[in-house]
C-alpha cells in the first residue's frame, strides 16, 4: 500500500478550498442578479418620492404665481427645491463614469428643502404611496380614514383608498385636507 500520507492531512483542507472557489462563483451570479433587483427596487422608491416632491412644488409655484401678491420668500424656496431635483442624476452615474456626486447628501438636502416649503406654506410635510401602504411618520394607521363604498357602509379587507369617499349628503366637517 503505497499512498502519500501528506495527502490524507490536508484532505480537509482542499475541500474546504474547492468548496469556497464553487460558492464564489454561485455568489457572484446570483448576488449580480440579486443586486440588480434591488438597486431596480430602492431607484424606484426614491424616484416616486421625488416625483411627489417635484409635483408639489409645480403645484404650489402655480398657485403662488396665481394669487396677486406673491410671496418671494416661498418662491424661492419653490425654486431651490426644483434645482435640487435638477440635479439629480437620471441614470445611474456609477455606470458610466466616476462621480463626485454625493447622492444621499442631496436626497436629504431635497427632503429638507421640502420640509422647509411646507413650514414656509403651513402644510403638514407627508408622503404616503398610492397602495397606502406607507404612512407618513407622524401618522398612524388609527387615524387615517377607512375605505368606504359609494353607498357610505365600510369596506372590509382590500387595499384602502387614496382618496376618501364620502356618501351623498354626508359631512364633511371633520375631513382633514392635508397636501
Amino acid at each position: 500500500m503505497d499512498f502519500d500520507l501528506e495527502e490524507l492531512v490536508n484532505v480537509e483542507q482542499t475541500f474546504y478550498e474547492e468548496g469556497y472557489k464553487d460558492g464564489f462563483a454561485h455568489g457572484r451570479v446570483h448576488g449580480a442578479i440579486e443586486g440588480r433587483a434591488l438597486g431596480r427596487e430602492k431607484g424606484f422608491e426614491m424616484w416616486e418620492e421625488l416625483g411627489f416632491y417635484e409635483g408639489f412644488a409645480m403645484m404650489w409655484k402655480a398657485i403662488v404665481q396665481s394669487l396677486p401678491t406673491q410671496d418671494e420668500r416661498t418662491l424661492n424656496h419653490i425654486r431651490h427645491l426644483l434645482d435640487l431635483i435638477a440635479q439629480f442624476p437620471r441614470e445611474n452615474p456609477s455606470a458610466s463614469a466616476p462621480s463626485e456626486l454625493d447622492i444621499p447628501k442631496l436626497f436629504r438636502q431635497i427632503r429638507s428643502r421640502y420640509k422647509l416649503l411646507c413650514a414656509t406654506l403651513g402644510v403638514r410635510p407627508t408622503l404616503r404611496a398610492a397602495d397606502g401602504s406607507s404612512v407618513s411618520p407622524d401618522r398612524t394607521g388609527a387615524d387615517l380614514p377607512e375605505p368606504t363604498s359609494r353607498d357610505g357602509e365600510k369596506v372590509q379587507g382590500g387595499p384602502k383608498n387614496v382618496w376618501a369617499t364620502h356618501p351623498p349628503g354626508g359631512s364633511l366637517a371633520s375631513t382633514e385636507l392635508n397636501f
